[in-house]
């Protein structure tokens, strides 16, 4: 119903000078389908309060409200032509009027885990870039006859804005940072298993696709949930933190067009916050995939045990931290990590070790990250005891992974099933960390199960192909010099 809409409005964007990639077109159609999304909220909030006896106040005043400025209606429930903005008229009161009322509900908000501060937060940050009033009246004019009132509705739009984040992460700029497969993400989900009442964290948020998964999961693992539950799963469960203004906005929309209302985003460098955390403030879940590759400030770096400018190794520190004690968690890392010998590396590993239960590592393939040429593991750890064995799995597939031929599920089915028992298999084995080298605390990806050697093919048959090549150049030689 929605999937031409989005198209539609990519190509209108397209066109328009101040959009120039697929990450314009998921921010600019952000902050539009955001308003939209505002606008049925407080309509529905305000048949549910007129139901019950009560009176709504509205979030919005009403000369900002989406009906006044960007859909107005006739009375047979039209485009009001004679009173809609367009063209410089419309961009001007965007930007004059409309992004600087919106900035200002932060200030005004009761709390941060209020929708009101989210607005404000939202559009304090994001930029209208869209510069031909005519191309931002289409976009309007297309998202208007979008609804976000029923379950239908909601569960469509928000498979189409997963999408759309998917496309902005092939596009190859940023690729792996902004888009993790969701069949990884539902899987590693599975095996962590949250319950609710649990806190849930991730401070690498990107665009929530591990909290929108757990979220999901304990929807369907809950069919019965009271209203206290749902009241839990609202506002005591999830909570991200994302230092990009993409991602956070992104973050932000991909929660409530799944159903958070009020997503507990938090605009900040995770990494610059205190490492000194009270218990009760720690988390019972960590889910994440922190970027890889980037450098932290010095100052930053001091705020750690394990000096280093790797970011990864810094939130892994984090999250070691953030955990609480009986709590899981698990991160998607570069594979190197397991068997670097720089220092940092292998301080980091003797720590999680010692300070955490690593009890299983998933090693996948490369070209699971579509436009990140790196190869991951997944850590999958918790707070219990120290770390006696490590159960590893190493995904071997028969085809190779890429944007047209994605991950999925199925793929990790085996896992999934061997990794409850930490069983044995062609593709599973076990070590016990007594007997790794006690000085760099190697972790690395060897199979006992299958061979290391490579096996070298037949010299005759070598000799028989560089003939066969031979022949096939001499052919095509003769032929060039015959046209000549």
């Amino acid at each position: 119903m929605f999937e031409q809409s989005f198209k539609n409005i990519d190509d209108i964007l397209h066109k328009d000078a101040g959009s120039s990639s697929e990450l314009d077109y998921v921010e600019q159609s952000s902050w539009v389908l955001f308003l939209k999304y505002l606008d049925d909220f407080e309509k529905d909030k305000k048949t549910q309060a007129a139901i019950n006896g009560e009176t709504y106040k509205n979030i919005i005043e009403k000369d900002f409200s989406w009906d006044v400025w960007a859909a107005p209606k006739t009375s047979d429930g039209k485009l009001d032509h004679h009173n809609i903005k367009v063209g410089d008229d419309l961009i001007n009161f965007i930007d004059r009027d409309l992004f600087p009322y919106l900035k200002k509900f932060k200030s005004s908000a009761e709390s941060p885990d209020t929708i009101e501060y989210k607005i404000g937060e939202i559009f304090g940050e994001i930029k209208n870039k869209i510069q031909s009033g005519y191309n931002l009246r289409e976009v309007l004019n297309i998202v208007d006859k979008m609804s976000f009132r029923t379950k239908s509705e909601k569960f469509e739009l928000s498979h189409l804005y997963e999408s759309k984040i998917k496309n902005m992460g092939n596009a190859g700029r940023n690729g792996g940072e902004y888009y993790t497969p969701r069949p990884l993400i539902k899987t590693i989900v599975k095996v962590v298993a949250p319950k609710i009442g649990n806190t849930i964290y991730d401070g690498a948020v990107g665009s929530a696709g591990f909290l929108v998964e757990a979220f999901e999961y304990l929807k369907e693992q809950n069919p019965n949930r009271s209203t206290k539950q749902d009241d839990i799963l609202q506002k005591k469960t999830f909570v991200g933190k994302e230092k990009k203004s993409l991602a956070y906005i992104i973050s932000i929309m991909n929660m409530i067009l799944h159903g958070i209302e009020a997503p507990n985003i938090l605009h900040t460098n995770t990494l610059a916050e205190t490492l000194d955390i009270e218990e009760r403030s720690k988390f019972d879940i960590i889910l994440a995939n922190p970027p890889f590759g980037g450098k932290e400030r010095a100052e930053v770096q001091e705020n750690f045990e394990i000096k280093t400018g790797e970011t990864a190794f810094l939130f892994l520190q984090h999250f070691i931290r953030y955990l609480k004690a009986g709590g899981k968690a698990a991160v998607v890392i570069k594979n190197t990590f397991l068997s670097n010998t720089d220092n940092a590396s292998v301080s980091l590993r003797k720590k999680l070790l010692e300070e955490c239960n690593l009890h299983t590592v998933l090693d996948m393939p490369g070209g699971t990250f579509t436009g990140a040429g790196v190869k991951t593991v997944v850590l999958f750890f918790d707070k219990t005891t120290k770390t006696k064995k490590v159960w590893f799995y190493q995904l071997n597939l028969t085809r190779n992974l890429g944007k047209t031929n994605p991950l999925n599920e199925s793929d990790l089915a085996e896992f999934l099933r061997l990794q409850k028992n930490q069983e044995t298999s062609e593709n599973s084995w076990s070590i016990d960390v007594k007997n790794i080298d006690q000085k760099t605390f190697d972790l690395s990806v060897k199979n006992p199960n299958k061979s290391n050697e490579i096996e070298l093919r037949n010299p005759e048959e070598i000799l028989t192909e560089i003939k066969k090549l031979d022949q096939e150049s001499a052919k095509i030689l003769e032929k060039i010099h015959q046209l000549f």
